[in-house]
């Protein structure tokens, strides 16, 4: 894509946040280009929050933004959303501090994208290229990111549990394999962690209706799974939501291996932090450096 992009017009959707339990609303408007995608906290004189790796809070079970005491929590899917969809910037009205979690996927936010319709700035997009392999690991779980002029996923997991077990996906992220693939995938968890969740304050909003529960042998929801793996594609719709923090497209193969939220926003911070892990180019750049590699 050469040029950024917002939301042609203004969408809306209501729900509850998945571990407060509040209900909420927001609403998704165009924003002009260089702005992001920018929360406004409705209930507090549109205080803005911008969807950035610098103003991270909590990385535990979601990942929460912060600036001046202002929380925005469970900022993954709609972000995932954004990335994967191609937008670039926007304002996000809310007005309460949790994203509504909707149906426990990406799938609503999708389809909101897609009734807003998407509109062309006459800014260049500017893509940042992973130069050289960067890494983080811990407690037997690794994320790594290699140089790539495309940007690729691989996806590993592992829950004891006869319908999950170790999961893998491979994917070249782009808006239609995101939306058939990803987006539809839900949160999940374990019936045997909900007492433990909730009396840490989380799950608060969770029922069948917006989440996979699984019990020892099965899946409590009547319509079981949307896919085989779903457990493996959601979490890579949520490693995509950590990574749209570093603000522009990235340009890398990420290879997660049973990581999480922590190590996702970890090693944004850890790119970040380094410019000579990474460049910014055009798209035009970007082609012209492509169209080189195929003559030579």
């Amino acid at each position: 894509m050469r040029f950024e992009t917002t939301v042609q017009r203004a969408v809306e959707a209501s729900g509850v946040g998945l571990h407060s339990g509040v209900p909420v609303r927001i609403r998704i408007l165009p924003a002009p280009p260089s702005t992001g995608i920018v929360f406004l906290r409705t209930d507090l004189d549109r205080f803005p929050v911008p969807a950035s790796w610098e103003h991270v809070a909590r990385v535990s079970y979601a990942t929460s933004l912060m600036r001046q005491g202002v929380l925005i929590s469970t900022t993954e899917h709609l972000l995932s959303v954004f990335y994967s969809m191609g937008v670039d910037n926007a304002y996000v009205e809310i007005d309460n501090l949790e994203v509504p979690i909707l149906d426990g996927s990406g799938l609503p936010f999708v389809q909101l994208i897609q009734s807003a319709g998407l509109k062309v700035h006459r800014r260049r997009r500017r893509y940042l290229r992973i130069r050289r392999p960067v890494s983080v690991e811990g407690g037997g779980k690794r994320i790594t990111i290699l140089p790539s002029d495309r940007f690729l996923l691989t996806c590993d997991i592992y829950f004891e549990h006869p319908l999950v077990g170790r999961q893998s996906l491979e994917m070249e992220v782009t808006p239609e394999r995101y939306a058939s693939g990803i987006a539809p995938a839900r949160t999940f968890g374990f019936s045997w962690e909900l007492d433990q969740m909730r009396d840490m304050g989380l799950i608060r909003g969770a029922t069948l209706e917006n989440a996979v529960c699984f019990d020892r042998t099965g899946v409590l929801n009547p319509e079981g799974l949307r896919f085989p793996d779903e457990c493996c594609r959601h979490k890579a719709l949520d490693l995509i939501g950590d990574l749209a923090l570093i603000g522009k497209p990235l340009l890398g193969h990420v290879i997660a291996e049973r990581a999480g939220h922590a190590m996702h926003v970890a090693l944004v911070a850890k790119i970040m932090s380094d410019p000579t892990l990474y460049e910014v180019l055009s798209f035009d750049q970007l082609a012209s450096r492509v169209a080189h590699a195929l003559v030579c």
